[in-house]
């Protein structure tokens, strides 16, 4: 039986390949998931089996995504484990904030070298002040991730949110180095996830209730919705903009919108849910977002993780800093912090005008909110429905602009997609889009539904799921598994935040 194995195909899948990366949902995670499973049910009672096989896990997990880079993770989980220990330990102030200025300039440092050596060549490159080559420099997958993790770890140390640091380099290794957000987040705090390491992982019905829910939903969103109107529509348009009519150029913008809340909402259902079946819980990531009635309010809807992370280490010292200027203050604090946003999310001037478009936004509401709020008053729409719906429509078409610029390569193929809408967009054209391009059009009329479904009907959901029995919920999951299989028209896509 075992003669027609290639024992040697078999052994590669445990080796890393650049081009064969281990995805949530591909057949292989789901297999060694299931393998690791069957371990937590055998070390029922047996915490340190239980973290122990996390640990091993989810190391090679990083190495089967990235390589002998899994090498930077260890330097960095080690670094700031110390340094936690020693900011806590220095009695002297002037020593404390040294320590803590070192591990600080370590950590950005490291992120800077690995993401934007290149662009900053480039940069000099292009104000003549050299001739620079750019470097072989491989970017490892979910450092911006684990970077601001780390970072958040020593921060809350020095500030005294965190009252000790742990003693235990095993607990704070699997908060480094834990599968389910190693590579595209939530960006989980140590305050929040060392007390559940140290309580020993906790699994109730209603949590397995839960995750099964939440993987079905980010299976469905993330590799039938994101990667099919992707693949079909979106990436054929972004290639060449010029090729299609402003009303295709629009739609596309539209999908892209969905696509990149799909495919990262889908990823971060899917972690949250598999983080639930080994008893961890991870901070929520999204809160239907195209609800908001106002940039600001969108962005406390969307990739909530890092928003929080950047509002509390970022904009709040930047608003106690600049207090004195009071509202120009806050609009400058503000500027600054999603300047930031721009530069995390990589190294191309479409992300740093992307982050200076929010930034904008931001900085005006709050210098206008006076302004704006006597208007409505004297219109009498002040807490109006139509008002609500109006400020809904205009923050989600403000925001559409920046995802377009968020998704082109360059800012000349952003601006060839306004380009078409603006001056050649044949409305005419709809019509023939929906005919030609039926299932996109179906698969996005879908995932607008989705996303617009009250949270209540997904606690009836949830609810339902949870009073089923386990092999019915284990069938359910195998349908979904089955759905997403005969759906997709292609490989697994990586998921769009791996490049940040």
């Amino acid at each position: 039986m075992f003669s027609s194995i290639d024992f040697n195909k078999f052994w590669q899948l445990f080796v890393y390949d650049p081009n064969d990366h281990l995805y949530f949902g591909s057949s292989f995670f789901l297999f060694l998931i299931f393998g690791l499973l069957i371990i937590y049910r055998l070390a029922a009672k047996k915490k340190n089996i239980k973290i122990y096989s996390l640990i091993f896990f989810s190391l090679f997990f990083y190495y089967k995504n990235s390589g002998y880079l899994f090498l930077l993770l260890f330097f960095s989980t080690f670094i700031n484990f110390y340094f936690g220990r020693f900011i806590y330990d220095a009695k002297k102030p002037g020593l404390k904030r040294f320590l803590f200025i070192l591990v600080i300039a370590i950590n950005l440092g490291l992120l800077v070298y690995f993401k934007y050596t290149n662009f900053f060549l480039q940069i000099l490159n292009e104000l003549h002040a050299g001739n620079f080559q750019p470097l072989d420099i491989l970017l490892p997958v979910g450092i911006s991730f684990y970077t601001f993790k780390a970072m958040s770890y020593v921060i809350d140390i020095y500030i005294g949110t965190i009252e000790k640091p742990t003693k235990s380099l095993r607990d704070f290794s699997l908060y480094m180095f834990f599968f389910a957000n190693i590579l595209a987040g939530p960006i989980d705090r140590a305050a929040a996830f060392l007390p559940q390491v140290q309580e020993g992982p906790k699994v109730s019905k209603e949590d397995i209730g839960r995750a099964i829910f939440l993987i079905m939903c980010g299976l469905f969103k993330k590799n039938v919705i994101a990667d099919y109107i992707g693949l079909n529509f979106v990436d054929r348009v972004f290639q060449v903009p010029l090729r299609f009519t402003g009303v295709e150029n629009l739609l596309a913008s539209y999908a892209y919108a969905l696509q990149i809340y799909c495919d990262f909402s889908g990823y971060t259902d899917m972690a949250l849910g598999i983080a639930l079946l080994f008893g961890y819980k991870l901070m929520d990531n999204f809160n239907i977002p195209f609800i908001a009635t106002s940039v600001a309010d969108y962005w406390r809807r969307w990739h909530i993780s890092l928003s929080t992370w950047l509002l509390d280490y970022l904009f709040k010292p930047l608003q106690m800093k600049f207090r004195s200027w009071r509202v120009w203050g806050s609009a400058a604090a503000i500027f600054l912090t999603f300047l930031g946003v721009g530069f995390w999310h990589g190294a191309n001037w479409t992300f740093i005008v992307f982050g200076l478009l929010q930034s904008t936004y931001l900085a005006v509401s709050i210098l206008t909110l006076k302004f704006r709020k006597a208007i409505y008053d004297k219109l009498h729409l002040t807490g109006t429905k139509f008002l609500k719906v109006f400020q809904i429509i205009i923050t989600f078409h403000l925001l559409l602009i920046g995802a377009v610029i968020f998704r082109a390569d360059s800012l000349k193929t952003a601006m060839n997609v306004f380009h078409q809408i603006f001056t050649y967009f044949h409305g005419v054209v709809f019509f023939q889009w929906v005919t030609g391009y039926t299932p996109v059009f179906v698969m996005i009329l879908i995932g607008y539904v989705m996303h617009f479904i009250p949270k209540s009907f997904d606690n009836r959901i949830q609810r339902t799921i949870t009073a089923m029995p386990v092999y019915v919920q284990a069938l359910l999951l195998a349908l979904m598994i089955i759905v997403v299989v005969q759906v997709e028209s292609a490989q697994l896509q990586p998921v769009i935040y791996f490049n940040f």
